[in-house]
């Protein structure tokens, strides 16, 4: 009966969330209502849910502050001499144009924000593009590969919905991915660098004139002071997440205080931040309690470990060991047939749970799907709005993008799932 009931409440979640007939908040939170009530768990919603609510507050904080921190880095101008930097060093030569955007897209997608990395990004080179005669389908490509690896951060949509649906941190999901998300990076500016060489065959090096290469920008003696102060909390921040000195949600409230403090001492300067990000903040912290709700449900109730055991009594012994490689390789072309709500709140605890009954670590498959599902895939996949934000601002065709960078962006994934691999993140 939970078993069954399960996988209709599964199944009525994605056929609700993907056919878009009724908002992801509501399919998070009475659909479950619903099945608990028929499943004769009515009198415990309270305790299901406030159990739920519970569970990813942390991921909610941490989200809320990140996301705030990042969005005053970015208008406080944290990036700004990086940016000027690299375009002067890039000057005409394509392919250094091309390693420098997938550089500049690496240091703005650190805020997690999507949409917010592909306004500033194309905005910034789509000129200089035009410029020298570049295609802009290679800067859709290089910016959707940046994004699309920076998009595993723990702040990020991905990532967070991972630990919120799996309730479990960053220390047990996102970092043991650090060799593997580098690797990723490093794979991006290679596979930017063969692009850009193709890109220079086709053109040749062309000379830039100064006006569209930005100076560098000048600073008086106090905003010098405060843009080293930004770049010293941020080096700090980074430094506390890679050896997980305390927990991140903490350690977001303090550092964007401090920043706010330092950067935007004034209260209108400050509701002027709020008003500009708040609606960001609100949309993603609504989506994680309503996962709450619905993780809460499904696992109070033990429908997540009743549909778990029906699946290993059907799935052949030889595949549990495989299971997290598997999950890896698929994650990112899933990427195109599933939401992330659908797959993270929906796909992922089921397996996980699985895994777990074959004597496997749930942390790997949520390490395992980071490595592609709307990590690497979402900058191509239609099922994200951001995507439609990349390649109408660069005036590409959908399909047109997805032809060019799809092989770039899975050969991310693998090359991510390979070192996952060595370094123990999954194994098999």
């Amino acid at each position: 009966m939970l078993a069954a009931s399960g996988f209709v409440t599964i199944a009525l979640f994605l056929v609700a969330v993907l056919s878009r007939r009724v908002s992801v908040l509501i399919a998070l939170t009475v659909l479950p209502v619903l099945a608990a009530v028929v499943t004769g768990f009515g009198g415990s919603l309270g305790e299901l849910i406030a159990d739920g609510l519970t569970t990813v507050a942390p991921v909610a904080i941490m989200i809320t502050f990140a996301v705030l921190y990042f969005s005053l880095m970015v208008e406080a101008g944290l990036f700004d001499p990086a940016v000027a930097r690299v375009l002067r060093w890039a000057k005409g030569d394509p392919l250094k144009i091309t390693v420098g955007t997938a550089v500049l897209t690496v240091l703005v997608a650190l805020d997690g924000d999507g949409a917010s990395t592909f306004l500033i990004m194309v905005s910034a080179m789509l000129p200089i593009y035009r410029r020298i005669g570049m295609r802009p389908l290679v800067l859709a490509g290089v910016v959707c590969l940046g994004a699309g690896v920076m998009n595993m951060v723990p702040w990020g949509g991905p990532t967070a919905r991972a630990m919120a649906a799996l309730d479990l941190g960053s220390g047990d999901i996102f970092v043991p991915a650090i060799p593997a998300m580098i690797a990723g990076i490093l794979w991006v500016i290679f596979a930017a660098f063969l692009i850009g060489r193709a890109e220079r065959k086709r053109l040749g090096p062309i000379e830039l004139d100064d006006t569209v290469i930005p100076e560098l920008p000048t600073r008086t003696r106090a905003q010098s002071a405060r843009f080293w102060f930004n770049v010293v909390l941020t080096l700090a921040l980074v430094v506390v997440l890679l050896l997980q000195l305390a927990e991140l949600e903490v350690v977001f409230v303090v550092a964007f205080i401090v920043a706010l403090l330092v950067n935007r001492p004034s209260w209108e300067q400050q509701q002027e931040l709020f008003e500009k990000h708040g609606h960001n903040v609100v949309l993603v912290t609504t989506m994680i309690f309503a996962a709450g709700v619905f993780t809460g449900i499904l696992n109070g109730t033990g429908m997540i470990e009743a549909m778990a055991q029906s699946l290993v009594s059907i799935i052949p012994d030889g595949a549990s060991s495989a299971f997290p490689l598997i999950v890896a390789i698929t994650s990112m072309p899933l990427s195109l047939v599933f939401t992330p709500d659908a797959y993270y709140f929906g796909v992922l605890p089921v397996l996980a749970e699985t895994a777990t009954a074959f004597g496997g670590d749930p942390a790997q498959i949520g390490t395992a799907a980071i490595l592609g599902q709307m990590t690497t895939g979402f900058p191509l996949s239609p099922l994200t709005a951001s995507t439609f934000i990349l390649v109408g601002m660069s005036g590409v065709n959908l399909g047109a993008h997805q032809r060019f960078i799809f092989k770039w962006a899975f050969g991310t994934t693998l090359v991510m799932t390979v070192v996952a691999l060595l370094t123990g993140a999954i194994s098999v």
